[in-house]
């Protein structure tokens, strides 16, 4: 067979980078970008190649396995089905619906047959008892986007191809690519942007690999950005330099806000901060200088005590400074599948509590932090049997000891997962999809986040096996043989269950904003499948622009500066202005994130190992001294809930009182089958965290910040 060229995007973050695949006999031969896609370009990043590790990992499942006195035993698919119904049913006849619970990972949102289906099969379940991996870190922009636009995923997004000054306070998109930004080379974004005048300006407590690239970095301590966001907001109010714009039109309470800024000047604010107050004058000079100026900020202020009051205050001074929903400013997708509209009922919050711990649900899912107690507490509503889909919530969850206590305590684990990984280990079955290359692949949810309008559709370059399963495939059987409900209720389960992915994209791209029965009717430019499936490298649809007051999903089309749960929560913030004292643990521990890395499940795939990616504790000069630390030295860090040992990297680029472990890590269980991974395992930052330091409003887990100590480890 001679050698041909697939094209596919890469799913495995949130860029979209286009890929050229070179294959021959159903083998992947080479993988580089493709230089006609409409989005990136031609960029790739490491992880864009590793594709071909991932398809290729003798570890990865594709049968599926029970577990045995004996050990994995692969069996066939109809088995397999046949236990997870007996055994599900019989937990929901003996102790209810709800103590069925289920959890869904990262990976999910990055594949399209899961994305589409899963849903429809976890409200088969008929169960409250749902958890998923964003509560760890993206739950504060879904409740701001619900209380200021009222909808969830009403997420305003960075327009970079036209901004002069963007302000980053605790993200990485050199490492992650854009989170809630989907940006393919964000390298060359920041150069264009200084390359025409601009400014690029990073606060973080680390120099981390975007403030490298930066125009200024200031470092600030953890969890003080919501004093310096609303030193910035008190600023402009003292300047009178709050301009009137469209977005201030539409948006409430503007007074109130400004009152509620008042104690927070510079003066008061940048001691606590770390930051000087020509600092925080020059930041607020340069939002007030260029013309498009935007302040954007992801996992350092949302995985924070204080991650929602961030989100919002972020959001609040983009809309003073008249930068939303203008060219250049924060602007809003409309995306050929508008996910927004389809799901607006979805889009709904605080309806019930978590039965041990009262969390609210957030748009359907109680936090993970939660997880092991709803395992562990005894009563009715327990959770006794567990789906846990591309997840590995035994690394990324706080507090892990508790969350491996808690996944060995079930009656019965299913796991729809390529690997026995930490949290699958505790399965009683594992039923793996076909991944990567041997998928279609449409980004209808990245899409909604991206800094451009694209479409593009990806055929599988690879065929799966006749003993393997697609993800939809597996999700659509369990979905009719656990449903629940009546028999009309039934039979339209049955029927949607059954319909093939590919047909229910196609009708969301023909009924959508630019489909050929919905934006574009009946025009020859009216998107389908079919069309779309004759342009490889995409379609570019058009750039950001205004879709305010349209677009709005309050009640009153209007956008609330002030809810009434964030000022309530202000109370807390003034604690901040007291100084603190030194702790039994007096450093502050952070995370960070890696290129050849994404959270803990592309740890296995050898061409990503070395480089920049170590799991290391990043610890200040001043600190190392006096903690007697040498560098490359292993060194214990320990917390109220756990230690770990790690070695130490001493570098000027953490800043003092401060240090930086990478999480995911921590993949040298006995049980784990995952060989690459195991070699290099690092140390599990979440065996340090407290499970119940959240978030209070968004129940968001608090990683960064948390209190932590170091020692040496004594020579026996």
């Amino acid at each position: 067979m001679s050698e041909t060229i697939k094209y596919r995007t890469c799913h495995l973050c949130e860029a979209m980078c286009g890929l050229e695949i070179e294959v021959k006999n159903n083998e992947v031969i080479a993988i580089k970008g493709h230089k006609e896609d409409v989005y990136s370009r031609g960029h790739i990043c490491p992880k864009g190649v590793a594709l071909k590790d991932l398809h290729n990992d003798p570890n990865r499942l594709k049968r599926p396995v029970k577990k045995t006195a004996e050990g994995w035993q692969t069996i066939s698919w109809e088995e397999a089905f046949d236990i997870a119904e007996q055994s599900f049913k019989k937990i929901r006849k003996k102790y209810g619906n709800d103590a069925i619970g289920t959890y869904t990972g990262n990976p999910t949102v990055h594949n399209t047959g899961t994305a589409i289906t899963l849903y429809d099969t976890i409200n088969a379940l008929n169960t409250r008892n749902r958890f998923a991996s964003h509560s760890l870190d993206s739950v504060p922009v879904f409740l701001v986007n619900q209380m200021m636009f009222g909808h969830a995923m009403m997420a305003p997004i960075p327009d970079i191809d036209h901004l002069d000054y963007l302000l980053i306070i605790g993200a990485n998109p050199m490492a992650s690519n854009g989170s809630f930004m989907s940006t393919p080379n964000i390298r060359e974004k920041i150069k264009a942007i200084q390359e025409k005048g601009g400014k690029v300006v990073v606060i973080d407590p680390r120099k981390t690999e975007t403030a490298d690239k930066a125009s200024a970095h200031y470092f600030i301590h953890p969890e003080k950005d919501v004093l310096l966001l609303l030193s910035i907001i008190n600023e402009l109010v003292l300047r009178n330099a709050i301009p009137n714009s469209k977005a201030l039109s539409l948006a409430d309470h503007l007074d109130e806000l400004k009152e509620m800024v008042q104690p927070y000047t510079k003066e008061v604010v940048a001691p606590m901060t770390g930051m000087s107050t020509e600092q925080i004058k020059n930041v607020v000079d340069d939002l007030i200088k260029y013309p498009h100026s935007v302040v954007y900020g992801r996992l350092g202020v949302n995985t924070q005590s204080y991650g929602t009051l961030c989100q919002w205050l972020i959001t609040s001074i983009n809309i003073l400074l008249g930068q939303l929903d203008i060219k250049g400013g924060l602007q809003f997708t409309l995306p050929a599948i508008d996910y927004v509209t389809l799901m607006a009922h979805e889009s709904k919050m605080f309806r019930y509590s978590s039965r041990v711990k009262s969390y609210k649900e957030i748009v359907g899912e109680f936090p993970t932090a939660t997880l092991a107690d709803e395992i562990l507490t005894k009563g009715k509503n327990q959770i006794r049997g567990f789906i846990s889909i591309a997840g590995n919530p035994a690394r990324s969850a706080p507090n892990s000891q508790l969350v491996e206590k808690a996944l060995a305590d079930l009656e019965f684990m299913l796991a729809i997962d390529m690997y026995v990984n930490e949290t699958t280990q505790y399965a009683d079955l594992i039923m793996p999809p076909g991944v990567g290359l041997e998928t279609m692949h449409y980004s209808f949810v990245l899409h909604m986040i991206a800094t451009r309008n694209t479409t593009k559709f990806s055929p599988a370059p690879l065929p799966i096996s006749k003993d393997q399963r697609y993800d939809w495939q597996i999700m659509g059987e369990l979905q009719r043989r656990l449903f629940t409900g009546n028999l009309f209720q039934r039979i339209k389960s049955n029927i949607m269950s059954r319909i093939h992915p590919k047909t229910k994209l196609d009708l969301a791209l023909k009924t959508g904003p630019y489909g050929v029965w919905g934006g574009r009717f009946l025009r020859k430019d009216g998107l389908s499948l079919k069309r779309l499936e004759k342009h490889p490298g995409g379609i570019e649809l058009s750039e950001l622009s205004s879709v305010l007051p349209k677009r709005l999903f309050t009640k009153n089309k209007r956008i609330e500066l002030m809810p009434e749960i964030f000022v309530k929560e202000m109370e807390k913030v003034k604690e901040l202005l007291i100084p603190e004292k030194v702790e039994q643990y007096p450093l502050k521990l952070i995370g960070r994130r890696h290129l050849r890395s994404n959270n803990s499940w592309m740890h296995n795939l050898p061409v990503l190992e070395g480089g920049s990616r170590t799991c290391t504790m990043m610890i200040h000069p001043d600190d190392a001294t006096t903690h007697g630390i040498q560098p490359e030295e292993v060194v214990e860090v320990y917390s109220e809930f756990g230690s770990i040992s790690i070695e130490a990297e001493v570098t000027t680029n953490i800043m003092q009182g401060t240090i930086s472990i990478p999480h995911g890590w921590g993949h040298d269980s006995e049980g784990v089958q995952m060989q690459t991974a195991k070699r290099n395992a690092g140390a599990n930052i979440n065996q340090l965290m407290d499970h119940d330091r959240l978030d209070p409003l968004s129940y968001n887990m608090a990683f960064n910040g948390h209190p932590v100590a170091v020692r040496k480890i004594e020579s026996v």
